[in-house]
């Protein structure tokens, strides 16, 4: 910090040293607890938030460890694996004491599930929210599993308005900062830190025959079996193909309904995923929520503009007649799904803006935001 330099003519009792408190640095050894590394199978938006904040930490000179569930690959960090898909939620706290020990941060990333990191780590920790699951417990255990929607929906909402009643949260969009304060989390405890992107290699051509794709794991509130059923109404008018890449446990289900001119890719490479982003002519996203919709961003670095619904998160990541459309109904996704397919010069000029925009996003910003987030976090952590 720059020194201050007293003026001759101030009195003596001004030009006395003024004793300000120091800024603790940044915390050096920082670990996150999450559900999967990158390389396991289901991995998607998240566990690609957490591996680029680990990876660029660690390029500041952080020490950074994560541990998750299930299979884990080497990185640059350290990555630990403390058991299967669920089991790993009760073995955590012991994974952290047998493999990490002292600590400056501990985060944990909060999607659905909680740790309850704060009722047993005796240090600051910090809470990452890609999305508040509310309506989605329903959508994931419904019919005769209900009772396990509530008591999930119960259990997440006590975990990040109880727990974590003195951390801190970093929310990666303002709808997940807005639902956070619906279910009552405190304002001045909330942090937004957007999703970055990559700048993508050299541009693959645009496809000569209408292309549409939808990017994402095969879920229920991705809402594919939905974006199947108007692709009916929409093929007799466009023609083409719909591409839908990705896996999941929805995926056989989803093939029984698709019609013609479907094609499933599963997972791809990145090259693959850059190939097709760049010659859709549409992303569709028809999800019931997101936390950002990271698809979204990467498309638009493609010049690919995005049909999507009004939810929570994509409207955050679309902007509604500039970068894409966003429908509030199923006709009308339908219906500018249609519109962009016939109009190339519009298409061309949301792509543009689409393009313009997400530069604006990019990792090595959101990193230095979360590492700003996070000594904040241990700044105002009290035994």
């Amino acid at each position: 910090m720059p020194q201050h330099v007293p003026s001759p003519l101030r009195s003596a009792r001004s030009r006395a040293p003024q004793h300000l408190p120091a800024l603790p640095p940044h915390p050096r050894r920082i670990v996150f607890l999450a559900h999967r590394d990158l390389d396991n199978p289901a991995a998607g938006g998240s566990e690609l938030l957490v591996d680029r904040l680990a990876e660029g930490l660690t390029a500041l000179g952080h020490q950074v460890t994560l541990i998750c569930g299930g299979p884990a690959a080497y990185r640059d960090y350290k990555v630990v694996s403390a058991g299967g898909e669920f089991g790993h939620y009760l073995r955590a706290r012991s994974a952290f004491a047998r493999q990490v020990g002292e600590t400056d941060l501990l985060v944990e990333v909060c999607n659905g599930m909680p740790y309850l990191a704060p009722l047993w780590h005796r240090g600051p920790t910090l809470c990452l929210v890609n999305h508040v699951h509310s309506d989605l417990w329903k959508m994931r255990f419904g019919g005769p599993l209900t009772p396990a929607a509530r008591l999930g929906r119960r259990l997440e909402q006590w975990a990040l308005t109880g727990a974590q009643h003195r951390s801190l949260m970093v929310a990666v969009s303002p709808s997940t900062a807005h639902a956070l304060r619906a279910i009552g989390v405190e304002r001045d405890r909330i942090r937004v830190v957007h999703n970055g992107v990559e700048e993508p290699g050299p541009r693959a051509e645009r496809s000569a025959e209408p292309l549409f794709v939808a990017v994402g794991r095969l879920v229920e509130y991705k809402r594919i079996d939905l974006l199947l059923r108007l692709w009916e109404r929409v093929r007799p008018v466009t023609g083409g193909r719909l591409v839908i890449v990705g896996d999941g446990p929805e995926r056989q289900r989803l093939e029984q309904l698709a019609g013609p001119g479907v094609e499933f890719a599963g997972h791809v490479s990145e090259a693959e995923k850059h190939r097709l982003l760049c010659a859709a002519w549409l992303l569709l996203h028809p999800s019931a929520v997101e936390g950002w919709g990271l698809v979204v961003t990467e498309a638009a670095t493609r010049q690919t503009p995005t049909v999507a619904f009004d939810v929570p998160g994509l409207r955050d990541s679309v902007v509604d007649g500039e970068t894409g459309v966003l429908a509030h109904g199923e006709s009308s996704f339908a219906a500018a799904w249609c519109t962009l397919a016939l109009s190339g010069e519009r298409r061309a000029a949301m792509g543009k803006a689409a393009r313009d925009r997400a530069a604006r996003y990019r990792w090595h910003r959101t990193v230095r935001q979360f590492r700003a987030v996070a000594a904040e976090a241990v700044r105002s952590w009290t035994p």
